[in-house]
Order: C-alpha cells, then structure tokens, then sequence
C-alpha cells in the first residue's frame, strides 16, 4: 500500500512538472489532440532508470521572450545528444541518432530529464524570485519551456536551469519584464530583424546589437529560418541540414536547431527577451490558406514531397517552431494563430499580425503572377482572415482609447505602396501588401476615420531597407515636400543575411534613385547592406537608427551607421530635414548620400574605407 501510495505521489509530481513545460501543450492548449499525452509519458518513463547527469548537455544555449509585466517565457533544451528526435521521419526513411561525443549511434530514450530552474536580480542570485521544476523528453525534442512569475515590471533578472541534483548547469541568460500598463516613463529600445538565411552568411546582426547593449528588446519581423536547401554538409560552413527541402517534423526541428548554433544569435537571445513572429520560410516560400510555391494540395504535390501534404507540412513546421521558440501559446481558436500584443506602459502598444499563414488569400506562386496581378483590387481578398483583421482593428482603436502615445504594428511584408520598376521589369510585388489593395485600403480608412495617429508600421521580408510617409494615395491629400497628409510611419529594415539588390553599392544605390523617384511617399531607400535597425521610443518621439554589416562572410563585429530618422509623437510623418538631409547608402527623397565603401583585405586582416557625395533631389 506504501509503494502504492508513493507511486501515486511520484506520478502526481511528475505530471504536474511535465505540464510545466509548456511545450507538451505545443501549439494549443486548446487542442490537446495536437500536444503530448502527458500521462503516457508520465507512465512510460516511470518504467525506466534515470537520466546520468553527465549524459545531458544543455545544447542550444537560453532564450527568453513575450515578456509581461509580471512573469516572461524562458527556455532552454536539455538532451543527451546535439541531434534532433527523429519522430515524422518521412522523407527519407529513418534517421538513427549519432553522438559525436561517444562515436556512437543511440536511440531515443523515453525516460523525461529533469531540470530546475531559478530567476533573481542579480547574476549570483542573492534573491531568487522564482524558482520550479520541468521534465522534458524526446516527445518534444528535449525542450523546456517554462513561464516565470512574480515578476516586477520593467526589471531586470538574470535566470539559469540546472539538471536536477547535479551542478550540471546551463549558461547564464539576462531578461527584462515589459512596463506595467501605468508606466509613464521615458524611453524603450528595441532591435528590429528579419529574415536570417544560414547558409547565405553569419549573423552578425543579432550580435552587434547586443554588442551595444543599449536596447530593452528584440522583435523579430520573421524568415527566422529558410527551409530551402544550400551547401554541401562537410564542405561548406554553412551549409543547410537537412541537406534538402525541409517537410517533415524532424526536419524543422532539425533546421531551427543547426540555426541555433551561429554564436551572435546564441548571443541575442541569451541577452534579450524576443517577441518574434513567423513569416513564410518558417514554412514554405509564398505560403497562403491553400498551400505555397512550394507544395499545393494536388496529388502529384503530395506524391513528390513523400507524402506529405499542405496541412501536415504547416503542423509540423508550427509544432517545430513553438518547441524552440521563446514565445506564449496565446489564447488560441486554432493551431495556427501567433498573432498577438503587448502593452508597454502608456509608452506604447505592440501589435504582432500573420500576414502570411493564419488566413491569407492565394498569392503569387511563379505560375499565376499575372493571374493575381488582376486580382489585387478585389474586395474579397484578404491578408489575414476576417477574424485577425477584425481584432486588428480593434487593438488599434483600444490602444488609442487607453491613450497609449505610439501603436507599432510588426507585419512581415511592405505595406506602402511601391513602384518596383526601378528594381525589376515588373512593377507590382503582389506578394505584398500591394496584391491586397482592398485590405490596406481597410487598414487605412480605420485609422484616418477614427484619427489614430501615431502609428508605425514595421515591416521586414524584402532583404532591403524603405522608410516611407504612410498615407493613402489617391483618397487623402498629401505634401510630400512637408509630410502634412500622412496618417504615420513604415519602417522596413533589410535582412540580416538573406540577398538584397546585389552587385556593387553604386548599382544598389542606382535601383534606390530610382525607387526614390518613382515612389512619392517613399523618403530613403537601400539595398545593399545586411543589417538591422533600432527603435528608441520616447514619449516625444521615435528615433529610428538603421544600421550595416559591411561584410557576412565572415563572423565579425562591425557595423555602419547607415542612416537615422525622427519621428515627433503627433506629427504622423517623418521629421524633415529626412534622416537629417544625409544618409550614408542608399538615396533620400531629397538630401546627400555620403556613400561608405568598406572592404575587407583578406592579407591583413583591416578594413578599407572610402567615402563620396551624392546629391539626390526629387521635385
């Protein structure tokens, strides 16, 4: 009866340590047919012998994300070796898992690790705040995922895990709490990301940033990973692995992870809480309700890709994806919603869209391009389903009635309108905002309607940086000499490794006088630079400082000031003088380019700088 009774205790504590993990309810907690059985795994590893603390690695640093005023989402994975679960293995039949430590192959065991963790105010943890217990297995690809609770707001702590009963520790990670709604202080730094493609460079980016370290946190605009395939594995650095397209669930767990290894961002995540969202490569190139370019729900789709299907493919790319993510399972009504918001004090309000997968209209696939370029006026066409849009609307009326100063919107894809023809032979991307003109046009009328000022878009996914006016053409009077007219911001920042315009800096710069002219509401534009660019959020006023890597072929810690706009709370348009008249790439609107060349010389190791005017000025 005493073993009887203590087992029932054991598997009482262990349960509830598992649903401590928030990763076993991955995506939903409101669908538990799309999670982990907890009992079962709870019964199945009581069967089995514990772990060895020296067989566990705490393999992929910390992270942490979503902060809330009094609690934010840490993680962390734990496991007995660097490979992933090879659970939905499809594609390429079963993969046997290999410990490079050992030599040798080992499969799975069911048996859950178990790990502490602690949160304090300092980095000795003199004052623990919260502390608790998580179980982890491979059903979810060792992952932990824990909430962390009374939480001061806007502060400061420093959190660690540790395998239970062991000095078996994991890297020291630093967080921040977000403001309580009453906070009325004076200023909030955040970076702002997109689209970091492994094989196309290191990150620097992320590094740079936290090199600094003058920022509060990170929002991450999407294209976090790229399941499309490069490189040769042993040959090239940064090659991709899987060494293919990715489709099954071991595949994405198994890409998102080899992205975890580049040290700057490793770095980044260590040091700032995330709020990030996904755009299209978290799943597929150009994905809509319906499928991708990559994969359609026809059946000689699903025979090619080993049958895999539309829907499959998406729930084992979300699934992968909030297992290593340091993100909350909002509120869902289905496994796919990421959309979600964040009160910053009366300071501001961070609205996160899916502008891509939640419920969007067929987009361009390269075979209908002209098909969806006559379709982009029709008022039935939607980026984000009815009811995201609806609940978008509503947080920026909220946001505006609680008085908050600033509403900025992360969406993945350029808003305003853009003339591409000085970029392409095409003048339409209608992969963008662009190819949903009754859905912008919906957007704009609540917030000229309702006069919501103070709004900024942020945007990412185009590989280039565009700073423009937001306004609506055609329905609302607009100066572009004085900005008068406008309804507020877009900020769109190039990616941190993924191609741009390409070739040299003149050329790049050439396409940019060109967008320039051809884009009235368009104020600078530049193509050339990898990078990122930092908000700092006063109540006064938004300073916007755009920031590139002049090279990310190598792991290096050098960046240039590329340009820096303001924006005064009220004015809902860029402060002229534009970026203060000069830019160091790219073309203003009206103002001077003072061109940076830098060049690495591979011999020596040092940088080679030159500098000239440009002049551009558009009447």
């Amino acid at each position: 009866m005493k073993f009887l009774i203590a087992a029932v205790s054991l598997v009482s504590m262990v349960t509830a340590s598992l649903d401590g993990n928030l990763n076993y309810n991955s995506p939903s907690r409101r669908h538990p047919s799309l999670g982990i059985d907890v009992p079962k795994v709870v019964r199945r590893g009581l069967e089995t012998r514990a772990w060895d603390p020296v067989q566990l690695n705490f393999t992929h640093g910390v992270a942490s994300g979503d902060p809330y005023p009094n609690s934010v989402i840490l993680w962390t994975r734990v496991s007995p070796m660097l490979e992933n679960d090879k659970s939905n293995v499809t594609v390429e039949g079963n993969v046997p898992l290999y410990n490079h430590d050992t030599e040798t192959y080992i499969e799975a065991s069911p048996n859950p690790v178990c790990v502490d963790y602690q949160i304090g105010i300092d980095r000795d943890f003199s004052s623990i705040v919260d502390k608790g217990t998580a179980y982890t297995t491979s059903d979810i690809d060792y992952t932990v995922k824990v909430e962390a609770k009374n939480l001061q707001p806007f502060t400061t702590y420093y959190y660690q895990f540790m395998v239970c009963n062991s000095d078996n520790k994991s890297p020291l990670g630093r967080t921040k709490t977000s403001p309580s709604a009453e906070y009325d202080g004076s200023k909030i730094g955040l970076a702002v990301y997109s689209c970091s493609n492994y094989p196309n460079g290191y990150f620097n980016a992320y590094g740079n940033a936290a090199r600094k370290d003058n920022i509060d946190y990170v929002v991450h605009l999407g294209d976090y990973i790229y399941e499309s395939t490069r490189g040769t594995l042993g040959k090239d650095p940064r090659a991709t692995n899987p060494p293919r397209e990715i489709f099954t669930l071991y595949d994405y767990r198994t890409r998102i992870a080899q992205y975890r290894t580049d040290l700057d961002l490793l770095l980044s995540h260590g040091q700032y809480p995330w709020i990030p969202v996904w755009d299209d490569h978290e799943i597929s190139n150009n994905g809509w309700r319906g499928g991708s370019s990559g994969l359609n729900n026809t059946e000689d789709s699903f025979l090619k890709f080993g049958g895999v299907s539309v829907d499959q493919r998406k729930m084992n790319a979300v699934r992968a994806y909030f297992e290593w993510m340091p993100i909350r399972q909002v509120d869902m009504d289905d496994n796919l919603r990421i959309w979600r918001s964040f009160q910053m004090g009366k300071l501001l309000d961070l609205i996160m869209l899916d502008t891509r997968n939640y419920d969007r209209s067929i987009t361009t696939l390269g075979w209908n391009n002209e098909y969806i370029a006559d379709l982009k006026d029709d008022a039935s066409r939607t980026l984000m389903g009815s009811h995201q849009e609806n609940w978008f609307y509503n947080q920026l009326s909220k946001s505006a009635a609680r008085g908050a100063t600033w509403r900025l919107v992360g969406n993945q894809i350029i808003f305003s309108r853009i003339n591409n023809t000085a970029r392409s032979s095409d003048w339409l991307n209608a992969d963008q905002w662009d190819g949903y003109t009754a859905n912008r046009n919906r957007t704009l009328q609540h917030l000229y309607t309702n006069s919501i000022s103070n709004t900024i878009f942020l945007a990412g996914d185009s590989h280039a940086n565009w700073v423009s006016d937001l306004v609506w053409l055609d329905e609302k009077p607009y100066d572009q000499v004085t900005g008068v007219g406008s309804v507020g911001v877009e900020f769109a920042g190039t990616a941190v490794s993924s191609s741009g315009f390409g070739g040299t800096i003149a050329n790049a710069t050439t396409k940019s006088k060109g967008l320039v002219r051809d884009n009235k509401e368009l104020q600078w534009s530049e193509g050339y630079y990898r990078g990122y660019y930092e908000l700092h959020i006063s109540p006064d006023e938004i300073q916007a400082n755009y920031f590139g890597c002049p090279t990310v072929a190598s792991r290096n810690p050098f960046e240039i000031s590329l340009a820096n706009f303001t924006v005064k709370a009220g004015d809902n348009h860029l402060t002229r003088n534009v970026g203060n008249g000069t830019v160091e790439a790219g073309a203003l609107q009206r103002g001077t380019t003072r061109q940076t060349n830098v060049t690495l010389n591979t011999e020596t190791g040092t940088w080679n700088v030159t500098m000239f005017n440009q002049m551009f000025i558009q009447y």
